[in-house]
């Protein structure tokens, strides 16, 4: 029973060997990718320029602030201003968390388009590899809109 067990086990293991053999594996640095993507770099612009329009809003906020004559009306318009900054901040970051998404959904599915045109079978992030596999890196980042 044990020697039936053990040569089914080893059997299973040189087939598996077998099929792992012929795949064709790519690597892909995303990183690099990420860094070369247009969609990425216009994303950090645009959301550098909010972050700036945010913070001419709040200098602004700030100077209607002094210019309150009492103490009630700076605390007032203070606490107005804090909850307006905190909805805007928020709604700038989840839009930015939803497009960054959709950027990664984007070069997910360039890499998967790569990789069938290539014929890969399977896609490892290069950071994760010691050696081994074919770099598509150029090709995606060609492809990268």
């Amino acid at each position: 029973m044990k020697k039936t067990l053990s040569m089914a086990l080893i059997a299973l293991i040189l087939g598996t060997g077998a099929v792992m053999a012929e795949q064709k594996i790519a690597v892909v640095d995303v990183q690099a990718v990420v860094a070369k993507s247009a969609q990425v770099q216009a994303l950090k612009k645009e959301q550098q320029t909010k972050m700036q329009d945010l913070e001419k809003w709040l200098k602004t906020a700030q100077a209607d602030v002094e210019k309150q004559q009492t103490k009630e009306g700076k605390e007032k318009l203070l606490k107005k201003y804090n909850a307006d900054f905190a909805k805007k901040r928020e709604a700038i970051a989840k839009d930015y968390q939803t497009r960054l998404q959709e950027v990664d959904k984007s070069i997910t599915e360039t890499i998967t388009t790569q990789a069938k045109l290539k014929g890969y079978d399977v896609v490892i992030s290069k950071g994760v590899v010691i050696y081994g596999g074919y770099d598509i890196t150029a090709d995606v980042q060609k492809a990268v809109k």
